[in-house]
């Protein structure tokens, strides 16, 4: 790697995973350098840009400077735009590369990796920036639960059985291809594993990863940035070595869709809500929807700051992470993340 060029961190996962914590925690802990954040966010409303934009930095402050070192990708899948709108985004950081140390980049929880780290060759982009390494999370407790199969065998049984499956390309490859493309592997939650479960999960991602990559298991997000940025691997240089289920498909000219464009995003705005009721509404939602994921900020009643929310299934945290803004109107908006969601039930239940 040259010493001239802007290293690039790109961080990978499943929905809910843990990706925008932990890069909240690397900005956290930046030790002053001069940080550019991508994120490719999937759906309409930008929860994870929005919490990065609050700027959790010490001495950092809500100007144009702060915020022209953020980009958002609106498309969920940065393979689908890697020339509309990321390329033009990287050429103008390569304009401004006297001003950035790092580049952080957190693709949506449905993107592929390959794609995007195969944009570094571009001529325009190679001479100027690199691929410091790919970093995957992944769900610690979603693992140890089983939601991911171990047994290639029983998921392709499990997609030869149900019709609707039969063409939709499973979850289980977009996870396997996250993890074929990482240089580190991130277990997240890790506070919420037994022993037990830490190995089924360490089983797992020996049998998906190569064996030279390491695996480090962190709660709450919290990790010494040396382990993640500055590792140099220069992955565009290697990443054509990497074979993956999306290649497969297009190399046996198999009709190619990708598996987010099956899924609902929709964003449902309330007025003020009391918490632990809309919990307990989300996590009823939930269970009777194919809701994959729910996020979003909520108005508080009698509260001068928002409220987080954030939901793996029905498992939902939340937090308040700053005073509204004097130019804002409090209101509760969330993002729903799923299949067949229709907005309308979706609202009337929570009105209920």
């Amino acid at each position: 790697m040259q010493l001239n060029k802007i290293p690039a961190t790109i961080v990978t996962g499943f929905l809910g995973s843990g990706k925008t914590t932990l890069l909240s925690n690397l900005l956290k802990n930046a030790n002053g350098k001069r940080i550019a954040v991508i994120v490719n966010e999937f759906g309409a409303l930008d929860i994870d840009g929005e919490l990065l934009r609050s700027c959790p930095v010490e001495g950092c402050e809500e100007g144009e400077e702060s915020k022209s070192s953020y980009y958002q990708l609106a498309n969920g899948c940065i393979c689908c735009t890697v020339e509309e709108e990321f390329l033009p985004v990287m050429k103008d950081l390569v304009a401004r590369r006297d001003d950035i140390d790092h580049i952080l980049i957190e693709t949506s929880g449905l993107a592929l990796p390959k794609p995007l780290v195969k944009a570094f060759n571009w001529p325009d982009i190679k001479q100027h920036c690199t691929v410091d390494a790919v970093v995957t999370v992944i769900d610690g407790p979603a693992v140890a639960d089983g939601r991911y199969a171990h047994n290639p065998e029983h998921v392709a049984a499990q997609r030869a059985a149900d019709e609707s499956l039969d063409h939709d390309p499973s979850l289980q490859e977009l996870l396997d291809d996250q993890l074929s493309a990482a240089d580190l592997i991130i277990v997240s939650k890790n506070d919420l594993l037994n022993d037990q479960e830490k190995q089924q999960v360490k089983s797992f991602i020996d049998h998906k990863a190569d064996t030279a990559v390491k695996n480090i298991f962190i709660d709450h997000g919290e990790i010494d940035v040396q382990l993640v940025m500055g590792l140099e691997q220069a992955s565009e240089d290697h990443i054509s070595h990497v074979h993956n289920h999306h290649d497969k498909h297009h190399a046996h000219g198999h009709h190619h869709e990708h598996a987010h464009d099956h899924f609902d995003s929709h964003v449902i705005e309330l007025g003020e809500q009391a918490p632990e009721a809309l919990i307990q509404k989300l996590q009823t939602l939930t269970e009777s929807m194919n809701i994959y994921r729910v996020k979003g900020f909520v108005s508080v009643p009698n509260k001068p700051m928002r409220l987080v929310i954030q939901g793996v299934g029905t498992r939902i945290n939340q937090y308040f992470d700053r005073l509204w803004n004097s130019d804002e109107t409090p209101k509760t908006q969330l993002v729903f993340i799923g299949k067949q969601l229709k907005k309308d039930e979706i609202l009337q239940a929570l009105q209920s």
